[in-house]
């Protein structure tokens, strides 16, 4: 049960009572999520004692949510007031103050808070971060010593007085912060090349010398070492005794992967200042795969490279495959080589990567995708329609909603030619649960309901969709057009079927829409408009078996639906 720390005033026992009933239904009602009551509950709190900081203190949290910062620091700093003993309460007031970047009385808050917590090292964290945003460097020294003397000397510890040193400009100081930690370690190789890479960034490079030289010795392989050695020369203007470390670097096999992306980087930035000859580059990556023939990350940066430089697509594609050879799950450059056969419209090969990716890679439906669709345009509906399934049943939320949505629209299409209606629009609806405004299966799903006798005024808002997106799309304009005549709505199909005319600017203009002209002119009582789009139809390729008795009969027949 709560109790006052300080009372001007003691409560009655009746009172009391009160009190403690009217702040447990208060907390009653805060975890039940009914903050307005809570709220409430707690300044009648106050009404019957003014002197409870608890109280004060719960009540600030609603004043913080209202952004009422000032009211929510006047109750935590009463409640403070109130008791002081409570560091809870401190530190609450402690962040205000540093969140409003009042940094003094933060300072002054975080410092109480420390004198009564002396193992609390995150409070002198805090402190140490205030004391940097005053740029009082002492300070953060003695800060740095108060830590050190919980946790202990650490390498972490050190460097931090180091950069503080730095801040300072005392690189006396600074140095002997590294140096002792190099001899307080004098096993540990890293901490020696730390020194000496110190030394280098100050102009001392005899001294960084030396140090390198020994650690080599006792290390030769170490590409720590190697590294600080490759930058020893550069700055010295040694390039080619700096490229013979960076080879060395490179055809190291316990180089980390990012410590050779970062220098073969660096290699390409420093060859394109002084001309981008590609062949010293590819030259490289060739010595150091052929060190290293299954090292992947040079195999994924050569392709890039290449990439970079616009080389042949033959050339690079044979790098994405030796990419693939090495780390057959790279999903990055197994999608390349996708992407690259895919605008050559080369689906049988499209298929054989995409049915590896789905093997080696079976959470990324984006293979499932591909597979879908170079089947699709093999016209072998069933395997497509076998991937595409695989893929949606794979889809989580984290799934990319363009290709589940597009996976779905696929189905749509595969359902419709297999003659499956019902699947058709189960399939349409799902693509557009994940996305709905993709617009082709809008334009899809709207035709196929006023050619099945479906529900025209759902077709209608769909379509109506689809050209709001895409006004000059002459497919979609056509589709409008079509649902607008299956209403009878012969004038306004009219006005969109000129339109989908005037937008149909391909070579070969489109035989549907045409003939669609036709039959709309027709019932716009304009018969020789109509036979000469119906003409027009029939020579452009039209296959509707109709459409010479339309030509023939002059008249337009209803399709048998």
């Amino acid at each position: 049960m709560p109790q006052n720390a300080i009372a001007e005033k003691a409560l009655s026992s009746e009172n009391q009572r009160r009190y403690d009933y009217f702040f447990l239904e208060a907390v009653r009602q805060q975890a039940a999520g009914n903050y307005s009551a809570a709220f409430d509950l707690l300044s009648h709190c106050l009404e019957i004692n003014p002197n409870a900081p608890e109280a004060y203190y719960l009540q600030a949290s609603y004043f913080s949510a209202l952004k009422q910062d000032s009211l929510a620091l006047r109750n935590l700093e009463k409640a403070a007031s109130l008791n002081p003993d409570n560091s809870t309460y401190l530190e609450r007031i402690a962040q205000y103050y540093s969140d409003a970047e009042d940094y003094n009385k933060a300072i002054d808050a975080y410092e109480q808070l420390a004198s009564r917590h002396r193992d609390r090292t995150d409070v002198l964290n805090v402190l140490l971060n205030l004391y940097q945003q005053n740029k009082n460097y002492d300070k953060m020294i003695a800060t740095i010593n108060r830590i050190e003397q919980v946790e202990g000397s650490s390498e972490e510890i050190a460097l931090s007085k180091m950069r503080v040193y730095e801040m300072k400009n005392d690189k006396k100081a600074a140095y002997n912060a590294l140096k002792s930690l190099s001899d307080e370690h004098p096993n540990d190789l890293n901490y020696k090349v730390m020194l000496g890479n110190w030394l280098m960034q100050n102009d001392k490079q005899k001294e960084a010398y030396k140090i390198f030289s020994d650690a080599l010795k006792d290390e030769p392989g170490n590409t720590y070492v190697l590294s600080s050695l490759y930058d020893y020369y550069k700055s010295q203007k040694q390039d080619s005794i700096a490229n013979k470390y960076l080879e060395q670097i490179l055809m190291n096999p316990n180089t980390d992967a990012q410590s050779k992306t970062s220098m073969m980087r660096e290699v390409i930035n420093d060859n394109e200042q002084h001309g981008g000859d590609s062949t010293q580059v590819l030259g490289l990556f060739d010595r150091v795969m052929a060190k290293n023939p299954k090292d992947s990350t040079m195999a994924e940066l050569t392709a890039a490279y290449m990439s970079l430089k616009k080389m042949p697509e033959s050339v690079i594609n044979k790098a994405l495959y030796r990419v693939l050879d090495i780390s057959p799950d790279n999903a990055q450059a197994r999608v390349e080589l996708i992407q690259s056969y895919w605008l050559k419209q080369s689906w049988d090969t499209v298929a054989v990567l995409s049915k590896q990716g789905t093997e080696y890679n079976p959470d990324e439906i984006l293979f499932c995708y591909f597979l879908g669709m170079a089947s699709y345009q093999k016209k072998e509906n069933e395997k497509a329609l076998s991937a595409f399934q695989r893929g949606v049943r794979e889809a989580t939320s984290k799934s990319n909603p363009d290709v589940v949505s597009d996976s779905y629209a696929l189905m749509g299409e595969i359902y419709h030619e297999l003659g499956k209606t019902k699947e058709m629009y189960e399939a349409f609806d799902s693509c557009l649960q994940w996305k709905s405004d993709n617009i082709g299966c809008l334009n899809n799903y709207a035709y196929y309901l006023s050619i099945l006798k479906g529900d025209l005024s759902k077709a209608e808002q769909m379509s109506y969709r689809t050209i709001k997106a895409e006004p000059k799309n002459a497919t979609y304009l056509d589709t409008y057009a079509w649902i607008l005549f299956k209403q009878d709505r012969y004038k306004e199909a009219k006005i969109y079927i000129d339109q989908a005319l005037k937008n149909d600017t391909d070579t070969a203009q489109s035989a549907v829409i045409i003939e669609h002209a036709g039959d709309i002119y027709y019932k716009n009582n304009d018969v020789p408009a109509a036979l000469d789009y119906w003409q027009k139809a029939l020579k452009a390729g039209g296959d509707n078996p109709l459409l010479p008795k339309k030509i023939k009969l002059k008249q337009y027949i209803k399709e048998n639906e």
